[in-house]
């Protein structure tokens, strides 16, 4: 692994906050970030990268190579839910194994935010149709994951895959971005400098704020890991390190960019804590969240954001 590029990492202010709140929880500080001012800078995170995306994509246009990535993007979102569905379910039973596999074949926003984060910070290009795959990511895990659930414990009680799908799409987070991109995408060049500042110039102070939140509520769900025996634990470090060095690697042979492979990366490693909880709700109100937003947040997000960033690219660049 590039040494530069994991300090580089370890000093990113971003990671830096992110352990400020783990480490608040451990000390037992009062540090709290309000929940309305939470979901406003996850609302405005969602909203700015859509729409700079979408902006960057009617610059580029619908070319193959985008097709291509979309693609490639939605079949990972179907297939990883398959392998690791079949590798929890006995240990976790299907309610739950459908849960996780949902969640680690969706995607998280934020993870793929500050991977955005990371590249700028090497000086490193991607393209931007990776917003829209990272878009078409979101719904095809949920999906896979109900119907294994349904083919594996047909007498649960869960929903129809329709209703579940229809929550999926209709989601806030993804309905936010999705709407944001195709936004950006209509929207004139002039029309849009006039909120250029609002997008751009204060984006990475919100970033900060807002992982300074999910550390605070990473240290607050790791207690919750004991009753697991570690299995639970051991899994979430062991999924996204082989999904994202895997995809790193492979993605050699359809994807050019470096930037883009990253991203496609980091896409493979990040585990849903916000659109497949919502879903799970209704999907299958059984499922234990304890388990599955525990994996996803509390150790397969700071993972990545810490370790699982130099390594892919690591990787990516070893693989060229």
């Amino acid at each position: 692994m590039d040494s530069d590029c994991l300090i580089n990492n370890l000093t990113n202010p971003a990671l830096l906050f992110f352990i400020l709140g783990v480490l608040a929880v451990q000390f037992k500080s009062d540090l709290q970030i309000p929940k309305t001012s939470s979901q406003f800078i996850s609302l405005y995170l969602l909203f700015s990268i859509g729409f700079k995306g979408g902006q960057e994509l009617a610059h580029g246009g619908l070319t193959l190579e985008v097709l291509t990535a979309v693609v490639l993007g939605v079949v990972l979102a179907a297939l990883i839910p398959l392998y690791v569905f079949f590798i929890t379910r006995k240990r976790l039973g299907a309610q739950n194994a459908g849960a996780v596999a949902a969640a680690y074949g969706s995607i998280s926003a934020i993870t793929f935010i500050t991977g955005i984060s990371f590249l700028e910070h090497l000086d490193i290009e991607f393209h931007s149709h990776m917003i829209a795959v990272m878009t078409f990511m979101e719904a095809p895990a949920i999906v896979v994951g109900m119907f294994l659930m349904k083919k594996f414990a047909p007498d649960s009680q869960t929903a129809s895959i329709k209703d579940v799908l229809k929550h999926a799409l209709t989601n806030g987070s993804v309905f936010l971005i999705a709407g944001s991109l195709i936004i950006g995408f209509v929207t004139s060049e002039e029309n849009a400098q006039g909120i250029a500042p609002f997008v751009t110039d204060i984006f990475k102070g919100f970033l900060v704020i807002f992982l300074l939140d999910m550390g605070i509520e990473s240290g607050k769900r790791l207690k919750s890991l004991k009753a697991s025996k570690f299995y639970a634990f051991g899994l979430a470090l062991l999924f996204p390190l082989f999904n994202g060095t895997l995809v790193a690697i492979l993605t050699k042979m359809f994807i050019q960019s470096p930037g883009d492979r990253f991203l496609f990366a980091i896409l493979a490693a990040s585990a849903s804590y916000i659109a497949v909880p919502a879903a799970m709700r209704i999907a299958a109100p059984k499922a234990n969240p304890g388990i599955y937003i525990t994996m996803a947040l509390a150790i397969t997000f700071p993972l990545n954001i810490t370790l699982g960033f130099p390594v892919y690219y690591s990787l990516i660049e070893y693989f060229q």
